[in-house]
């Protein structure tokens, strides 16, 4: 079993991590004898984080085990059990309570490999199942993509930012409690970041672990030099050495003291860490002093709440920096506090068993959904880069004729050489099909994705709707919006 899976840091069963509405509608579908019926639902977002244009797909083997560990316990079920209405009456009757202990998912879910870049509008995860199993599982999908996406992504900005430079997740004691930091470390690496400080997420998710030591050591010692030798005695192989507990250049001169005594011993001064002041004007200072001392190889390593922005910033100014440690504003997702991904059925079988299309309208043209069984197709040029993504409907249409861009009305036909379809099919019938790669190849193939992004060009890319998908909205959505003007 993959470490991981929840279960080998949680529970075993999922049946309660819900909304208390999914459950009441479940028992409304199974009064009335529809919780058997066949739909679609599609879980996207609207809008890309970050002011960016994409967001990283994140968090499909968390959720893909969470449906294969779904179900309600005899707890569970006791707990159901003891709920009650406006009347003190039981919400639910013991019969459906019965059915729900005998539960578990049976339908089958396409999803974008982790590390895919997706655009607002795509789906990330399409379900095909029951009723009240495509229902029941909206909030948990929701609650281990949505945040996982948001966190990839930014940890991807942060990367990019920082160019050749390492990056280190630092964002343990500032995360949103303790499964925010589990998430965030998990989501951070695969997003780009070279390791953590989270000793939980490198020993669950084999993730490289790195720090020395705090301000607290130092100021815990008569004075810094005597904290540095110290430091150095106990792990002389571990040597990144916090400078600006008083003031810093004289710290590096002191770490550049205990250095000479590390490579006397036949080790290895790896580095300093700056974590306030002046960082370009200290980094250059200090660049320069390690330098002339013959420390040519020992890293500097820069915190103090950065993110992307404040990496351009610095790089900018001149900073020699070499190791960037982001903490606060990359694991809470700081700027954007949620990634919005929402989940809306888009199709339902009737009595019979034929298919219904389904639209949520709006008045908002973002907001109103995309009807059918939805499935995104990449058009790229021969070098890989994309230059196009058509969203269709595979109900209906097996090769897209061409699309009609969003907020256009016009269809053009996808520039490329070639194509792919991103959607894979994972869970087939409730059975896993699908061999999840490893932590690290979902990180390389993040990081194949994002250079062949960063060479798009947005004024000649274009993402939007089949022609039949276009159609099948218009014709879903005009009777609608022709009845409610009169």
């Amino acid at each position: 079993m993959p470490s991981s899976h929840l279960s080998k840091l949680y529970r075993n069963d999922y049946g309660l991590l819900t909304d208390l509405y999914q459950l009441t509608m479940a028992y409304g579908y199974w009064r009335a004898g529809m919780h058997q019926r066949k739909t679609v639902f599609h879980l996207f977002y609207r809008r890309a984080p970050f002011g960016g244009h994409y967001a990283i797909a994140a968090g499909l083997e968390l959720a893909i085990d969470y449906i294969q560990r779904l179900k309600f316990s005899v707890e569970d079920i006791q707990y159901l059990g003891s709920l009650t209405g406006s009347d003190d009456k039981p919400l639910f009757n013991e019969s459906f309570l019965n059915y729900l202990q005998r539960l578990k998912f049976t339908g089958s879910i396409y999803a974008v490999p982790e590390g895919s870049v997706v655009l607002p509008h795509e789906p990330i995860l399409r379900i095909e199942a029951p009723l009240v199993e495509a229902q029941l599982i909206e909030t948990a999908l929701l609650t281990l993509i949505n945040f996982s996406t948001l966190i990839a992504t930014k940890a991807s900005r942060v990367v990019a930012a920082a160019g050749e430079d390492e990056v280190l997740e630092f964002g343990l004691r500032r995360a949103q409690g303790i499964d925010g930091a589990l998430t965030a470390s998990r989501s951070a690496y695969l997003g780009g970041c070279h390791a953590t400080s989270n000793l939980w997420a490198g020993r669950y998710y084999g993730i490289p672990v790195r720090g020395t030591h705090a301000h607290a050591w130092v100021m815990a010692f008569e004075d810094e030099i005597s904290a540095f030798r110290e430091y150095a005695a106990a792990l002389p192989n571990n040597c990144v050495f916090l400078v600006d507990t008083y003031d810093t250049l004289k710290g590096v001169e002191n770490a550049i003291q205990v250095g000479y005594e590390l490579r006397a011993q036949g080790k290895k001064l790896l580095g300093i860490r700056l974590d306030s002041g002046d960082l370009a004007e200290l980094s250059r200072k200090a660049r320069q002093m390690l330098d002339e001392a013959g420390f040519e190889d020992a890293d500097i390593v820069a915190s103090d709440d950065l993110d992307e922005h404040r990496i351009r910033e610095l790089k900018a100014a001149g900073a020699k920096v070499a190791v960037w440690g982001v903490g606060t504003r990359l694991v809470t997702g700081h700027d954007q506090s949620a990634l919005g991904g929402v989940y809306k059925m888009a199709a339902i079988q009737d009595e019979t068993g034929a298919w219904e299309y389904r639209v949520k309208l709006s008045e908002l043209a973002a907001k109103t959904s995309i009807p059918g069984a939805l499935q995104v197709r990449r058009y790229q040029r021969t070098d890989g880069n994309p230059t196009a993504h058509v969203l269709y409907n595979s109900w209906d249409e097996e090769s897209p004729l061409g699309l009609i861009p969003w907020g256009e009305s016009e269809p053009i036909q996808p520039a490329g050489e070639s194509f792919c379809d991103l959607l894979q099919l994972i869970v087939k019938n409730g059975e896993l099909v699908y061999n999840f790669p490893s932590l690290n190849q979902a990180r390389a193939y993040c990081q194949t994705e994002r250079a062949r992004w960063e060479q798009t060009d947005w004024q000649t890319f274009r993402a939007g709707l089949s022609l039949q998908l276009h159609s099948l909205r218009q014709r879903l959505t005009t009777p609608h919006r022709t009845k409610n003007q009169h």
